[in-house]
């Protein structure tokens, strides 16, 4: 059978403002939401708390979740499906496991490059359309 494989993705909010966002390793380059692919037998909770930790650091608190993107074209690589959750954390990012480095942004400084359908997704939580 084939589908979409599965993700999660991560809008972390600090505690001192801002969400972070990682610099990809790994094509497609780009800044990007730390997330990834969701091990067989793991939860998208879990996943996406997962991911925060190996990407960032970052030990999160889950607030709620956001929204699921599932547009064919998201990701260059092939048909994906992610699930996008809101978290909030304390401390200071460092970049670890795919992502080379991790940094901190505001609405109004985001990178001028960024992954897959990330600045899309960073554009509804803005504007908070979910």
């Amino acid at each position: 059978m084939k589908g979409p494989r599965l993700t999660a993705d991560i809008i972390i909010e600090l505690e001192g403002g801002g969400i972070v966002l990682i610099d990809r390793k790994n094509p497609p380059h780009g800044w990007a939401l730390p997330g990834g692919f969701v091990d067989y037998g793991e939860s998208l909770e879990a996943a996406a708390v997962r991911e925060a930790k190996e990407e960032t650091g970052l030990d999160v608190n889950l607030l709620r979740q956001f929204h699921t993107y599932s547009e064919p074209g998201r990701d260059p690589r092939g048909h994906t499906a992610t699930t996008v959750f809101i978290a909030s954390a304390g401390g200071s990012p460092m970049a670890a496991d795919d992502a080379r480095d991790a940094r901190v942004f505001t609405k109004d400084a985001l990178p001028e490059v960024i992954a897959f359908d990330h600045r899309e997704i960073l554009e509804d939580y803005f504007k908070r359309r979910y």
